[in-house]
């Protein structure tokens, strides 16, 4: 079963609780986590002929932003938390 898709009522709800003066970006690709500045909002229809609302990239070379932080991708759950590996005990010379 598939969960049910934001509708434009729901977005509006979501970023009525956000600064307004905020910039918006779009977070893609769950793999490689990237950044990118939205330039559209766009409105058609899809092949069953429901109403979808796009939000798009601009099509400027510098519209992709860089990497995703990794404190965004962790509360994505597209990558987990980052934890520096245990340290083990150095070895010491003469075999001791």
């Amino acid at each position: 079963m598939t969960s049910p898709e934001m509708t434009v009522g729901d977005l509006i709800d979501l970023l009525s609780a956000c600064d307004p003066n905020a910039s918006v970006r779009q977070a893609m690709n769950p793999f490689f986590p990237m950044a990118h500045r939205l330039a559209q909002v766009l409105q058609s229809v899809d092949e069953t002929g429901r109403t979808v609302v796009y939000l798009a990239e601009g099509s400027d070379p510098d519209a992709q932003l860089g990497h995703l932080p990794p404190a965004v991708a962790t509360v994505l759950t597209w990558q987990g938390p980052v934890q520096a590996p245990p340290r083990r005990p150095r070895r010491r010379t003469g075999g001791k």
